[in-house]
């Protein structure tokens, strides 16, 4: 039975993107492939060449039955300046119509659509026409509900906040545009049912599913974790992320002046590298790597005493918190966001609100080998069960094959068959 056609529009795709969104964009559609599926993917190369300040390494070969396609204007940031007020995919809307149209698209899923398009790329889906939420851009013009660029978002402030960051206030969200293309989506999904609840408290009206992130499966007949060797001569905690004022760490690394019985090695890299390289001076036990390569960084995981996640914004979800769970890795998560629901799920680590209990985690995690042991099992265990490819894709196809069931779709759900997810236990809600 032939698989679906599926088109992907988002504004960032590795390797031309920053965050972990790209990355969770691209196992979704490596995954479909594996599942039977073809995709495309349409994204907005500009973006990412006018707005980094580095270019993008060489992208990595992609599957057959996945096709990559860089969209271009030819105007640059004039082009994104323009799609940005008018909430329009101004000057290569005709270029994503036509790509739709010749790839013959069953089912359209937009992603990161702040520069694709914005609302106006809800209408050039073609077949069913699915959202998926990777941040709070549908209620919040900076994406990230971190108003002013000091506090977390509880009231809607959007002109003064968006001239915080520097950025030219989008006019059409005031012109009724999102909610005359809300109808052209079948199904909205968010990826935790923390963002699920943060979308209605903001006002946004339509249902959701929630269909969380996921790392790929283990390879066959593999260890289930890596060797025995630590790439780090003393006991350390680890953060990894993007080093950015809302990631946290400004309430960790003075911790470690006081904490002499591990280091805290910080993996990444960011805008907000220097300003945290001069609150480390002077701290022996603070050791910033900058970029990691994956398989080193799995090590890094590997041989934690437990990865820190100290975010003071309201995340849509937290990839790394599964990716140390699949290296078997305890996390030690501030009570925010989707932290809570994750890692109570897993049973894989612990949850802090304060410095004060930061503090009493680390030390439990590091006095008792025991109790570490059993968090790390547990972590590996809810990774299989929970977030990895198998565990999620059924659950993506299963909101495909409901939004195709409400819309009459026959032609999605001949294609679908009985391949694909088991129902979810019940509608907009992902299966536990």
């Amino acid at each position: 039975m032939a698989g679906l056609r599926f088109g992907f529009l988002t504004t960032f795709y590795p390797p031309h993107n920053f965050g972990g969104d790209g990355i969770g964009i691209q196992r979704l559609a490596r995954g479909l492939v594996r599942a039977g599926h073809q995709v495309t993917v349409g994204y907005n190369a500009e973006a990412f060449e006018a707005l980094s300040s580095r270019p993008a390494p060489p992208a990595a070969a992609e599957p057959a039955g996945l096709e990559v396609v860089p969209i271009r204007s030819g105007l640059g940031m004039l082009s994104l300046l323009a799609t940005q007020q008018t909430g329009q995919p101004a000057f290569f809307g005709a270029q994503i119509t036509a790509l739709l149209d010749s790839r013959q698209i069953d089912v359209t899923v937009i992603h990161n659509a702040s520069l694709i398009g914005g609302p106006g790329s809800f209408r050039l889906g073609r077949g069913l026409t699915l959202y998926m939420a990777h941040e709070h851009w549908l209620v919040c013009p900076t994406h990230v509900l971190w108003r002013h660029q000091r506090e977390r978002c509880d009231g809607r402030e959007c002109v003064r906040c968006q001239l915080s960051y520097r950025r030219p206030p989008q006019l059409w969200r005031s012109t009724g545009t999102m909610e005359r293309a809300l109808p052209s989506i079948d199904a909205f999904i968010a990826m935790s049912e923390f963002s699920r609840q943060k979308h209605r408290e903001f006002g946004f009206q339509p249902e959701m599913d929630v269909v969380p992130y996921f790392l790929p499966d283990p390879e066959p007949n593999s260890p289930q974790l890596g060797d025995d060797t630590t790439p780090h001569p003393r006991p350390y905690f680890l953060f990894v992320g993007r080093l950015e004022k809302i990631k946290g760490l400004d309430d960790v690394i003075p911790l470690f002046r006081d904490y002499p019985d591990a280091d805290l090695l910080i993996a990444g890299d960011g805008e907000y590298a220097d300003t945290l390289h001069n609150l480390g001076l002077g701290i022996a036990r603070v050791k910033f790597l900058g970029r990691v390569p994956g398989d080193d960084l799995q090590r890094y995981y590997q041989h934690a005493v437990a990865l820190i996640v100290p975010s003071v914004c309201f995340e849509t979800f937290g990839i790394i918190l599964i990716e140390a769970f699949q290296q078997g890795t305890p996390v030690i998560a501030r009570r925010l966001g989707p932290f809570p629901e994750i890692v109570e799920a897993a049973q894989a680590g612990e949850l802090f609100s304060d410095t004060a209990e930061l503090l009493a985690a680390m030390n439990r995690l590091q006095r008792d080998p025991g109790y570490r042991d059993r968090l790390a099992a547990a972590a590996y265990r809810a990774y299989l069960t929970r977030w990895s490819e198998s565990a999620v894709v059924p659950q993506f196809l299963d909101v495909v094959r409901r939004a195709a069931v409400r819309k009459g779709d026959h032609r999605v759900l001949d294609r679908l068959g009985s391949a694909g997810a088991e129902p979810s236990a019940s509608p907009g809600v992902a299966p536990t």
